[in-house]
């Protein structure tokens, strides 16, 4: 069945346009041009993947975005007009997949569709095939499978990008990555050098971290300074 994709825009024409170019590539696609529409829709039909525009009327793209992922994991791009930092990082804490700046060539967002879709299916099949795999580290233990962190046994609550940062970090134990091969891993494409975002995920994780620990442990997570970071566990 060929993958669904829901375009939110206020602009009807504007999502007739795209709704032409990804069915041409051969996906369903349904549109809304409201955010209370937008919400409704993403639970009526479960589309694969969600193009969902920033300035909308009724609920704006964020209030979407934070009611999406109350109930879904599907995977979101932002469409914006804008092209402030504020806006990159805050759509990304709040759990979107990519952004794309307005005006934008078609080329370009089949593009990071198809990138997107890729990641999150590959995502899956990673989820699928490890369903037993655990990292266990003194007081700390991540489960792949459920997407859980518990720490000195007190549940740790991560969006799925904090997750997957900090899982691949634990995964490779005392290795180096830079912040652009950080992107590269967990959003799944080259994120155009934005690596701002890598260190504000870090912090949050950080910071939750920090905020649930109860003792000491023999591992951290460190910054390598002019490097990136690594997941650094001491004997």
């Amino acid at each position: 069945m060929p993958a669904s994709v829901l375009i939110v825009d206020d602009e009807p024409n504007i999502c007739e346009l795209i709704k032409i170019y990804v069915e041409k590539e051969g996906y369903n696609a349904c549109t809304a041009n409201d955010g209370i529409t937008a919400v409704k829709t993403a639970k009526e039909i479960e589309p694969s993947i969600i193009l969902l525009d920033v300035m909308l009327p009724g609920k704006d793209g964020w209030q979407v975005l934070r009611e999406i992922r109350a109930f879904s994991k599907v995977p979101i791009i932002m469409l914006t007009a804008k092209g402030e930092t504020f806006d990159k990082v805050l759509g990304l804490e709040l759990g979107a997949d990519d952004y794309i700046v307005k005006p934008f060539e078609p080329k370009e967002l089949i593009a990071r569709m198809k990138a997107v879709l890729r990641r999150s299916d590959f995502t899956e099949e990673i989820v699928e095939e490890k369903k037993s795999s655990e990292l266990v580290f003194d007081g700390l233990r991540i489960s792949q499978e459920t997407y859980e962190i518990y720490l000195d046994n007190k549940k740790i609550e991560m969006p799925p990008k904090e997750f997957e940062l900090l899982y691949f970090l634990c995964k490779n134990v005392n290795k180096v990555f830079t912040r652009d091969q950080l992107l590269d891993e967990i959003w799944g494409y080259e994120f155009f050098g934005y690596s701002r975002t890598i260190d504000v995920h870090i912090k949050r994780i950080r910071e939750k971290i920090e905020e649930n620990q109860e003792k000491e442990h023999n591992w951290s997570l460190k910054t390598v300074w002019g490097i990136g970071y690594k997941f650094e566990v001491t004997s």
